[in-house]
Formats: structure tokens, C-alpha cells, sequence
């Protein structure tokens, strides 16, 4: 096998330097706000709408559905979110955002849309549509790493 100088780098070494760029500029945005990159995951899932299960929540933000109980212990306590047993079954809790909990997301969002914003100048304008067209795409997918496996033959 031939390499040649022209061969492109690996797509996690090329994400990899934006991805840390990226999570060090939010980092002083959700301290501002007193959120936790955890915490801001919880309040993006939930400004969408209410979701009926922790599981479900933990799913759709990939946590592991144990370890953000703090996380939605304190936005509970810090009044962001509610936790509401769902009528038709009282082992389940409805989570939804209150509006303090979207004030801090949109404020929080805010802030790092700011921030990636400065970083999307650096692109023509139809590449920045294109690569976040493909960002999109590429993050809609459930399990990119299963996929991204050589398949077995045998």
C-alpha cells in the first residue's frame, strides 16, 4: 500500500483539535451561566418538549441513565426543570424545561452560538451550509461507530 503526501488526515484526528477548540470556548459560557456541559445537555434535550423517562432522556443525550440523576437533582432544585410523576404510570417522571430552565438554556445557547459562529466565519458561506448539512446528517445517525466497524464475512 501505497501513501502518498496528498492522502487527507483521519477524520477524528481532523475533528479532533475543533471538537477540543469548540468544548474550551464553552467552557467559560456554561460557567457564566452555572451550568455543567451535562446539565446544558439536559436543558438542550428538554427545550425541544418534555420527555417521559429518565432512560429515554439519558438515551437521547447518550449518558448513562445513572449518572445524570445529580445532574437532574440539582436542575430540579434549582428550579430549571420538573419532575412529574406521569398519570398513567406513577414508577415513571415527565421532565420538562420551566421557563427559568429556557431562560438559562437561551442564554446559554447564546453564548456558544457566539463562539461557533466565529469559527463557521472561517468558511465560505456554501461550505458552512455544507459542512453543517453533513454535521447534521452525521449526527442523526444512532450509532456511527457500529456502522463505521468492517463488517464480518464469515
Amino acid at each position: 500500500m501505497t501513501v502518498t503526501t496528498d492522502d487527507r488526515p483521519d477524520l477524528a484526528a481532523m475533528l479532533l483539535w475543533l471538537t477540543r477548540a469548540l468544548i474550551d470556548a464553552e467552557e467559560p459560557v456554561l460557567a457564566a451561566n452555572d451550568l455543567t456541559m451535562w446539565a446544558y445537555s439536559v436543558l438542550t434535550a428538554l427545550a425541544t418538549g418534555p420527555t417521559r423517562t429518565q432512560a429515554a432522556l439519558a438515551r437521547a443525550i447518550r449518558a448513562d441513565k445513572t449518572r445524570i440523576i445529580p445532574v437532574l437533582d440539582d436542575l430540579q432544585e434549582r428550579g430549571l426543570i420538573e419532575r412529574q410523576p406521569d398519570p398513567a404510570d406513577r414508577r415513571v417522571r415527565l421532565l420538562a424545561i420551566t421557563p427559568a430552565g429556557r431562560r438559562a438554556f437561551a442564554r446559554t445557547r447564546a453564548g456558544i452560538r457566539a463562539g461557533e459562529e466565529r469559527v463557521l466565519a472561517l468558511l465560505p458561506a456554501a461550505d458552512r451550509r455544507a459542512f453543517l448539512r453533513t454535521l447534521r446528517a452525521l449526527s442523526d445517525v444512532d450509532d456511527v461507530a457500529a456502522i463505521a466497524q468492517p463488517r464480518s464475512t464469515g
